[in-house]
């Protein structure tokens, strides 16, 4: 089996020559982590001082790891894909801004992709970030049981609302809602709100899903107590299983306030958290549905084993594996000719706006071990089996 992630031509069958040469040159340039740091702040520069940049940034970074500007502009790359088997998650991936009227925004926005995606078999999940419904700092007083104000009860109540009007409207549509992580001192009450909607929508199959970070190493725990009040209450439960995508502001925080980080101590730690909780949800699949999103081969091979062992077809609806636009394409295009369920997060949005996304994309490929060798190395075997 272990060949299965060798063959680039099946990987990158849908990179044109020129294509491929961008990804080749955009990897190296990520290989650099001095470039990155560089490339960073002068894009940030260059965008707040509303220099003409985005022409570039669009046929570059931007094409690579965004499906485009809008829904209707995602669709080529949609239908590529799916030709392919591969299907797509539309993450619209405007971050960081902390209005009411920017949440009803993100509301409408979300409201909007369900109606658009719900006759395209390509695009089975919506996905949204619980603070792109409400406030950061809400989250993170009701997570730590503060008392909250009149104003800001009222305000939670929004937020409540937002999260309803969306998990109902996806129920409705019957499309699977990704929700995403974020830190974990506002996470509590991300779980609580997602455990509810479960409890309120996820009757006859798992149409709300959390997300779990395994870095995280109490994670395991909170996964066999969500199973135990599902099994109890007689709800379904989805979820996104993922490693984790704040581990320095993690670590950073904890030093700081003088709390035990909720981190695991070692990437190997992380590693055989990630692959119990895949291991336990596939025990239990009765009761929940798994995303396994993940660039981590070794992770996807366990799981490809796992599925074997319990014979589970690859086409269970209930197994997911998923991966980022524009990264891991030797993993999802792979899966996807074997016959497994491949879906690929496409983020989309203004230039100007998902900038922050992509800057951590290239930071995050900098930083993990390995990613961007593996993705060079496979770029480079493409280039050379199409004589480039």
């Amino acid at each position: 089996m272990k060949h299965i992630f060798e063959n680039t031509a099946t990987a990158f069958a849908l990179k044109t020559d020129s294509e491929l040469e961008r990804a080749y040159f955009l990897f190296k340039m990520i290989a650099n982590e001095p470039l990155v740091k560089m490339g960073t702040l002068m894009t940030n520069f260059a965008i707040k001082a509303h220099l003409p940049v985005e022409g570039l940034i669009r046929a570059t970074v931007f094409d690579h790891f965004c499906g485009g500007v809008n829904e209707e502009d995602c669709l080529p790359v949609v239908d590529k894909m799916w030709g392919k088997g591969v299907c797509s998650v539309l993450d619209y991936s405007v971050e960081g801004k902390e209005e009411e009227a920017t949440f009803d925004e993100a509301l409408h926005k979300i409201l909007k992709i369900l109606n658009f995606v719900k006759e395209l078999d390509s695009i089975p999940f919506a996905v949204f970030k619980p603070t792109g419904f409400g406030r950061f700092a809400l989250f993170q007083k009701v997570s730590s049981n503060t008392v909250l104000t009149a104003e800001e009860k009222v305000e939670w109540e929004r937020v409540v609302k937002r999260f309803d009007t969306v998990c109902k409207k996806a129920y409705d549509m019957e499309v699977a809602l990704l929700i995403d992580g974020e830190e974990s001192w506002m996470q509590n009450a991300a779980d609580q709100l997602v455990e509810d909607m479960m409890a309120k929508y996820n009757t006859e199959k798992a149409v709300v899903f959390n997300t779990l970070q395994m870095y995280r190493w109490d994670r395991l725990e909170y996964l066999e107590g969500l199973y135990k009040r599902a099994k109890e209450k007689g709800f379904l439960v989805g979820l996104k299983v993922v490693r984790g995508a704040y581990l320095e502001k993690e670590n950073t925080r904890a030093k700081e306030k003088g709390y035990p980080t909720p981190i695991c101590a070692s990437k190997k730690d992380t590693d055989i958290n990630f692959d119990a909780a895949v291991s336990y949800i596939l025990d239990n699949l009765d009761v929940i549905s798994l995303f396994c999103g993940t660039h981590n081969e070794a992770s996807s091979y366990a799981l490809i084993e796992l599925l074997k062992e319990k014979n589970i077809e690859k086409s269970d609806t209930r197994v997911w594996f998923g991966q980022l636009y524009g990264m891991s394409d030797h993993i999802s295009f792979n899966l996807a000719a074997e016959g497994y369920n491949v879906a690929k997060y496409l983020p989309f949005g203004p230039v100007r706006d998902v900038m922050p996304y992509l800057i951590r994309r290239a930071e995050e490929n900098t930083s993990v071990a390995g990613q961007t060798t593996r993705e060079l190395t496979l770029l480079k075997e493409e280039r050379k089996r199409r004589k480039i």
